[in-house]
């Protein structure tokens, strides 16, 4: 239920209602979709629910890498705004902050270290510069990465020892690396944020067919971030309007009825449970998606979920790998399953394999993903086999579309990508 005893149960339920009270208003020859688009551009972002404090923060440029990681992982975010901290005082909004850090750039850039220099091995290279840089003992935990018969089958994929990871994070190389250093290399997303006056029709858009995972919302006068909307609060906002009868029109229909999935078995992205976990983070980075199924070896039946956030337990629990000889997706997923386990927290990752029928409708998936606090499903047979994919942007671009010329000179105002970028 939406409302309890007359009124909204939550501030997601009473932006629901005004949605319904605009719905009512429009003119009965426009289109369901034409409806929804006038009146979420009715309604501004400044009118969505505040998220909590440890979603709106800020990570300053002089802080190490590892600080970084353990800043996101504490606060159970997937990224975060980098301040400059040499800006002075009364810099614009634009040049207060240097662009988005996250989990997998990070570990992208210390494995793209290994690139710099031609002409060899990139994992050679890469074993060298750590060497260098603090020793020999991260050097040889890195040694499985140079695996001849590896690379010769899986080129470009790096295979690290169980013990590497712990070594790298022990070592000075990584403690003493900080966001600012990395700014030329590293792979920032570019910052683009929502002023208050925007309109809701702008953020949806922004999230879903322009891929953002998050969108910061700026106070021009105070020149600093004044909330964050993430996929998982749009989310829950549907979970809340569910029952009301704007959402009916979509939310009732079944997902074969409404062209769901719209990725079908042979375009979905994967990763064989044998092959190393640093694969399927690749191959989300190259990709830009947010997540893999890991299968069994040879088949297409999935056995469990790789996202981008999982890559938080490479870096801020690296012993659990130590009794592997290498970390294999499969290996990955055990380790960190019994880790989560052993310490009693709670993770999307615990859910494993979240899926769904055709038949399910849009509201259950919804519903579904709310509760796991999770972006994406997978749509699986009655053999438990991938039929398709299902993401916040997909159901997005079911319920709204994007009017012609909309944005106008709107991505004036992003922070270009610096031009040294691996972006």
């Amino acid at each position: 239920m939406v409302v309890e005893d007359g009124s909204p149960k939550s501030p997601e339920a009473k932006l629901g209602l005004e949605v319904e009270d605009l719905w009512d208003i429009q003119e009965p020859q426009l289109s369901p979709t034409e409806k929804l688009n006038a009146c979420f551009e009715s309604i501004p972002v400044s009118e969505f629910p505040q998220a909590s404090s440890s979603q709106v923060i800020e990570i300053r440029s002089d802080a190490s890498l590892g600080e970084a990681v353990q800043l996101l992982s504490q606060n159970k975010i997937l990224s975060a705004p980098v301040v400059d901290v040499d800006a002075p005082e009364d810099a614009s909004w634009i040049d207060r902050y240097l662009g988005i850090v996250e989990f997998a750039g990070i570990v992208v850039w210390i494995l793209h270290q290994s690139e710099k220099k031609e002409g060899l091995d990139s994992a050679d290279v890469f074993a060298k510069a750590l060497q260098d840089s603090t020793g020999p003992a991260v050097a040889a935990a890195a040694s499985g990465m140079s695996s001849p018969r590896y690379r010769s089958s899986q080129p470009g994929s790096p295979k690290t020892a169980g013990n590497f990871f712990e070594s790298l994070t022990s070592s000075d190389f990584y403690k003493n690396t900080k966001v600012k250093d990395i700014s030329g290399t590293f792979r920032w997303a570019p910052f683009l944020a929502l002023q208050p006056s925007n309109s809701f029709l702008t953020m949806l858009l922004l999230l879903s067919k322009y891929r953002m995972k998050s969108i910061p919302v700026v106070d021009l006068g105070d020149r600093k971030i004044d909330n964050i909307i993430t996929q998982s609060a749009v989310f829950h906002m549907l979970e809340e309007c569910a029952d009301l009868q704007w959402f009916k029109s979509w939310g009732s229909k079944k997902l074969h009825e409404l062209g769901l999935p719209p990725m079908k078995s042979n375009r979905i992205i994967k990763v064989d449970e044998d092959e190393p976990v640093l694969q399927a983070f690749r191959i989300m980075q190259e990709k830009g998606v947010g997540g893999v199924p890991v299968v069994a070896s040879g088949g297409n039946k999935a056995v469990g979920n790789i996202s981008i956030r999982d890559i938080q337990y490479l870096l801020i629990a690296p012993e659990i790998y130590k009794d592997y000889r290498s970390i294999t997706a499969k290996n990955f997923l055990t380790a960190v399953k019994n880790y989560l386990d052993e310490t009693k927290t709670e993770a999307p990752l615990m859910s494993g394999m979240v899926t769904c029928k055709k038949d399910d409708t849009l509201k259950d998936v919804i519903m579904k993903l709310d509760s796991m606090k999770i972006q994406r499903i997978y749509v699986v047979d009655e053999q438990g086999n991938l039929e398709g994919l299902i993401t916040l942007r997909d159901i997005i671009a079911k319920i709204v579309h994007e009017p012609r010329g909309y944005f106008g000179d709107f991505f004036d105002g992003i922070l270009p990508i610096p031009q040294t970028s691996r972006v």
